[in-house]
């Protein structure tokens, strides 16, 4: 093999694992976005009781229990919509060296998350 070719084979060794890094990075940063969204999903929880806390002697109390479950919707729209977004990148990008979430973990967690919104709701209800 001439030098010519040896470095042709050399820069395209290097290409590859620069493809590869980016990718991994993609993934970590897919991960960090889901992470974002249930946070901003969390933060609509906060609202909800927060509502639920300051109008809590507003009458006719079903309009500030309507509304804190407005938040509550949201929180679930924002949690399922932030795990079908982070399945179809995942579906997308291969890891190489990073170990990412496995798929079904971001199913589990919207579960989880979608669960404890709906028990704060009847909650919320309740009082």
């Amino acid at each position: 093999m001439s030098k010519r070719e040896d470095h042709a084979q050399q820069r395209t060794e290097q290409a590859e694992d620069r493809t590869d890094w980016a990718q991994d990075r993609t993934i970590l940063a897919n991960e960090r976005t889901f992470n974002s969204w249930m946070g901003t999903g969390l933060g609509c929880i906060g609202v909800a009781i927060a509502l639920r806390a300051v109008f809590g002697a507003f009458e006719p109390t079903w309009a500030a229990k309507l509304v804190a479950s407005t938040f509550l919707l949201i929180a679930v729209l924002i949690f399922w919509s932030a795990r079908n977004r982070a399945h179809e990148t995942h579906e997308r990008l291969n890891s190489t060296d990073a170990k990412p979430i496995q798929r079904k973990n971001f199913t589990r967690l919207a579960i989880v998350m979608t669960t404890a919104t709906l028990l704060v709701g009847a909650i919320l209800w309740m009082l």
